[in-house]
């Protein structure tokens, strides 16, 4: 993939150039450059990612009422983790009786 050097968008091959449909600039190919570029089939798939349990090397509990309707547990336990791509923290909850789990809202 190569990207253009007067708009920064995503440039296409059109024969032995590589050409910009949005601002129309065109450079020619490079075969030894392209040999480089890493294709999707060549890279890697961890799978997906691990799903968070609050009560993994948990035992800190906290007065949280369980939104199930059928648990009257009143304590779970947390876990605070970072939010992806944010700049503050979410907060998992497990409960401690039904093991129902969910995030402070």
């Amino acid at each position: 993939m190569n990207f253009c050097d007067e708009c920064g968008s995503m440039m296409h091959t059109e024969g032995d150039t590589w050409a910009c449909r949005s601002c129309e600039h065109e450079e020619p190919r490079d075969s030894q450059a392209e040999a480089a570029m890493e294709t999707q089939d060549g890279q890697r798939d961890d799978g997906a990612p691990a799903v968070a349990d609050a009560t993994q090397d948990s035992t800190e509990t906290m007065q949280e009422h369980c939104p199930t309707d059928d648990c009257d547990s009143d304590r779970a336990y947390y876990e605070m983790l970072p939010k992806p791509g944010g700049s503050y923290e979410v907060r998992l909850f497990t409960c401690v009786e039904c093991g129902h789990k969910w995030r402070e809202s």
